[in-house]
């Protein structure tokens, strides 16, 4: 999979994981960050506000909460403001959030 053009020619997002990248959708109040993650394996768990994604290709194992579900191409899923979570990338995942945080991600020098 590839993003469109006009994904490609936002701004990248400063992401602080190899094998990470991201492009930058921002709102006056929230972020929008379109993922291309390779099969890094776990991101550590930590918390910030509300988020929502979107699976676009691949497959994540997300823990919310201390609940592990699979989400697949089509499959969304929201973690609550506060909520520990954690993530496991075994394929290469494209995925959109969309964060409460409006500065969540900052864009790259």
């Amino acid at each position: 999979m590839t993003y469109p053009e006009m994904i490609q020619h936002l701004p990248e997002a400063d992401i602080p994981f190899e094998g990470v990248k991201g492009r930058l959708l921002q709102g006056t109040d929230q972020q929008i960050v379109f993922f291309e993650i390779e099969p890094i394996g776990a991101v550590a768990e930590h918390k910030h506000g509300d988020q929502w994604g979107v699976v676009f290709e691949g497959e994540m194992e997300l823990t919310i909460g201390g609940k592990t579900t699979t989400y697949r191409k089509g499959d969304h899923y929201f973690v609550p403001a506060g909520v520990p979570h954690s993530a496991v990338f075994k394929t290469k995942t494209y995925l959109m959030d969309v964060f409460a945080d409006k500065n969540r991600y900052l864009p790259k020098p």
